[in-house]
């Protein structure tokens, strides 16, 4: 199967909904660790990169199950966040790479990571199965 429009419309989602989920999410996240008083674990590159995943893996998870994918398909693309950093994490520990490369390679690391997810599932993503189930739901 080749990539259609509707598998690259789903990836452009998924890449807004991570943007949502930190853009919405990340405040939060900073109010909710100063009323904690935690607010300096940020300042460490692992638990800040653990956080940023978090919050893209929330906004990704709402919009996929609001799209009606099932609960595989979407802990699978949450996963997709965070792998990236936990290969990463390790030429970290060692010394190889700081802060500033974690962060970036995470996050473009991410991109390919959801390609490969989705084009295991290229049948689902690639279908416009949203468009059915969503007239099914109006009738």
């Amino acid at each position: 199967m080749r990539v259609n429009r509707t598998f690259v419309r789903h990836f452009v989602e998924m890449v807004a909904a991570m943007g949502m989920g930190m853009l919405v999410l990340g405040p939060v996240w900073m109010v909710v660790t100063d009323a904690l008083g935690r607010s300096a674990t940020f300042d460490r590159t692992v638990p800040m990169a653990l956080a940023m995943a978090t919050q893209m893996s929330v906004g990704m998870a709402v919009w996929m199950r609001f799209r009606r994918h099932g609960w595989a398909p979407t802990l699978e693309m949450c996963a997709a966040m965070f792998v990236p950093f936990l290969v990463l994490f390790l030429p970290y520990w060692a010394g190889l790479v700081g802060r500033g490369t974690v962060m970036l390679l995470g996050h473009l690391l991410m991109l390919p990571a959801m390609w490969a997810v989705m084009w295991r599932r290229r049948e689902e993503y690639g279908a416009a199965h949203h468009r059915a189930t969503a007239r099914a739901v109006a009738e």
